[in-house]
């Protein structure tokens, strides 16, 4: 069965609506429509941002907090990206209520109202559930809100960061991750009840609309292998990247992927979502290769699992095998970059 993450029900969802929490201002236990434990009311107000609800994350840190996750915004650490790590011993469970509620609202904010739920119950899901959920994610500051300053928070298959771009040129903030385990670690064909395998079924579209020759371009045995925060490394070449460039693609062929980069950046917020494109049409969208891989083809179907598209300043890996990882490294040409 093919699940549609924007109206699928989370198993543990109570019938609570998005960012709605006790009404009683004592703290105390409460579970969102992803079914994600949280404790304390919502501090979202209208107009609320990322970005806001980071600084006043930053401005109720007590000095233990601040000494155990808060670090120098040029801190190696927050160049790090990685399948399943923790970037402080810092977790969203150890905090107090109230800012347990404002890292769920930031996460949330960080993503499209039509997909926010159902990341969000991948992320609950990955990290056991009722066993812990969302709250086994950690977090991390550096620099600090009206300067320089990203907030992280990492865990198993996600990297999230909210920088009010001071990262310059940076998708995102810098190299982030995103994955599921749907119903099981090795995943039948049909990635059943995966949030995201609706990205890998929209990528296949492009290759059925290739013709022979291109699908030899295209198809290959030779994925990147996952090494953390090196996986995502950008090579600043334009040309002997992996698969198809896209200069070699008709006008209609260009225009499916475009499509299709605008599905994987469906889960975001717009503001984010726009940016990514405007960066990678910077590095020249001519330049962007894509490549499937047939090494890595569960259940020998013909439908690629595992594939990505790579431009000079841009990776976006997507693999879907044994279960879904997403490598995701964005930049503009020529900025200085970190990783």
């Amino acid at each position: 069965m093919t699940v549609d993450p924007r109206t699928t029900p989370c198993a543990d969802c109570s019938d609570v609506t998005r960012r709605t929490f006790l009404k009683s201002s004592a703290v105390g236990a409460a579970v969102v429509s992803t079914g994600v434990p949280l404790l304390g009311s919502s501090i979202a107000m209208p107009g609320d941002t990322p970005e806001t609800l980071v600084a006043q994350f930053y401005k109720s840190l007590t000095e233990a907090q601040r000494k155990s996750m808060a670090f120098p915004f040029d801190h190696p650490l927050r160049q790090k990206v990685d399948n399943n790590w923790k970037v402080t011993k810092t977790t969203v469970g150890s905090l107090s209520g109230d800012q347990q509620a404002m890292v769920y609202d930031i996460m949330m904010g960080l993503h499209s109202e039509e997909y926010a739920k159902p990341v969000m119950h991948a992320i609950h899901q990955d990290h056991g559930g009722a066993r812990g959920g969302f709250n086994r994610c950690a977090v991390a500051m550096f620099g600090e809100p009206g300067k320089d300053f990203e907030f992280v928070l990492s865990g198993r298959h996600v990297t999230r960061r909210c920088d009010g771009n001071s990262v310059d040129g940076a998708a995102f903030g810098g190299p982030i991750f995103y994955g599921h385990e749907g119903l099981a670690a090795r995943e039948k064909p049909d990635h059943p009840e995966n949030v995201y395998w609706f990205q890998g079924k929209r990528a296949n579209e492009v290759f059925q609309a290739l013709d022979g020759k291109q699908r030899k371009l295209a198809l290959r045995s030779d994925p990147r292998r996952e090494q953390g925060t090196r996986t995502v490394k950008l090579s600043g070449k334009t040309k002997g990247l992996h698969g198809i460039p896209m200069s070699e693609l008709s006008r209609d062929q260009k225009g499916l992927v475009q499509k299709v980069m605008k599905d994987l950046l469906a889960p975001f917020r717009k503001k984010d979502a726009e940016e990514t494109m405007k960066l990678v049409h910077a590095g020249g969208f001519d330049n962007v290769h894509m490549a499937f891989y047939k090494n890595l083809d569960i259940g020998n179907d013909g439908v690629w699992d595992v594939w990505q598209l790579e431009g000079p300043a841009m990776i976006w890996y997507f693999r879907g095998h044994p279960h879904i990882h997403t490598w995701v490294h964005v930049r503009k040409p020529h900025a200085r970059r970190d990783v």
